[in-house]
């Protein structure tokens, strides 16, 4: 149980570091890679977490990471070619600001996570904190980044949280609960996707801002 452990908070504070890493980040390019990162971690996270090895963990290992770190990347990609954009260039908050503030919502995740009866149960005590600052970070991405693909990725990102906090709830929640937020997660980038080339076929543009100021 010692070695899982260590494995599981290794696991959980690499997700940390990459929510920082991609919200310091101004290249697109560069976060989508870094949450098909995500991807990979929370793939391992679930082996760790639920190490019987059975054919449902199996199988939704390999449908997070052919879901999450191959295919919607993939999709993002390609979108950001056809938008033909490659860095978020002014934000609602710097970068800087982002930092600090995703610091400041990370800390506050693990003292409320403290008052959680969760986080008595070994070994999982930082799993419900990673959660709620994953979703924090998600979150900030929605709501301070002005273009539709990074918009797209705070969505994604966001999802990755509740993903963790759902590694809780596994042997509880059935299976194709999980298959079906998976797929609903898909299908959400999907039609984002094709919305986003609509945006950029109409208005040139997929900014958020400009977006706004449309008027009849």
């Amino acid at each position: 149980m010692i070695v899982v452990d260590i494995v599981i908070r290794f696991l959980l504070t690499m997700l940390l570091l990459l929510n920082f890493s991609a919200l310091a980040s101004s290249r697109m390019k560069a976060v989508i890679r870094l949450t098909a990162m995500q991807g990979v971690v929370l793939a391992c996270l679930l082996l760790a977490v639920h190490h019987n090895f059975g054919f449902n963990i199996i199988l939704m290992c390999a449908l997070t990471i052919s879901i999450k770190s191959l295919l919607i990347p993939y999709l993002l990609r390609r979108a950001m070619r056809e938008v033909n954009i490659r860095r978020e260039v002014e934000p609602l908050l710097g970068y800087v600001p982002s930092l600090v503030l995703g610091g400041v919502g990370t800390a506050f995740a693990f003292y409320f996570s403290k008052t959680l009866p969760l986080t008595g149960l070994y070994p999982y005590s930082m799993i419900p904190a990673t959660s709620f600052s994953t979703i924090f970070v998600g979150f900030l991405f929605l709501t301070t980044r002005t273009k539709a693909i990074s918009q797209v990725l705070g969505y994604l990102i966001l999802e990755n949280g509740i993903f963790v906090f759902g590694l809780l709830l596994v042997g509880q929640i059935p299976f194709l609960v999980e298959i079906g937020a998976l797929l609903d997660l898909f299908v959400a980038v999907f039609v984002m996707g094709i919305i986003l080339n609509h945006i950029q076929r109409t208005f040139s543009s997929i900014d958020t801002n400009r977006l706004s100021e449309l008027k009849e």
